[in-house]
């Protein structure tokens, strides 16, 4: 199952939702999804609604997104994550660095 891209009309706002298994299958795709776009956008959404599991390669991931966004002065957000995810991202200490909702 894929990662699908989508960039708000005016270009501030990207939406990267990840669906099925995230992990290392999807680092080449998740990747591609924001470093090849032209513009750096204000804001960040990963939203995890359709998004079965997360591993620890899906952790470096948002790691590599947060950095690659601008690290500590990034807009980064973790939307519609399940319970299990939650607690994952919580227990990694991912609260601190993203807002998870």
């Amino acid at each position: 199952m894929p990662v699908v891209t989508e960039v708000s009309p005016d270009g501030q706002k990207l939406t990267i939702s990840v669906k099925g298994r995230f992990d290392f299958g999807k680092h080449q795709e998740f990747r591609e999804s924001y470093e090849r776009l032209d513009k750096k956008p204000d804001s960040i959404v990963v939203d995890l609604k359709d998004a079965t599991y997360l591993d620890s390669s899906a952790l470096g991931m948002l790691l590599l997104l947060r950095d690659h966004a601008g690290g500590d002065d990034s807009d980064v957000r973790v939307v519609n994550s399940s319970i299990d995810v939650r607690k994952i991202l919580a227990i990694s200490n991912f609260d601190k660095l993203f807002d998870i909702s």
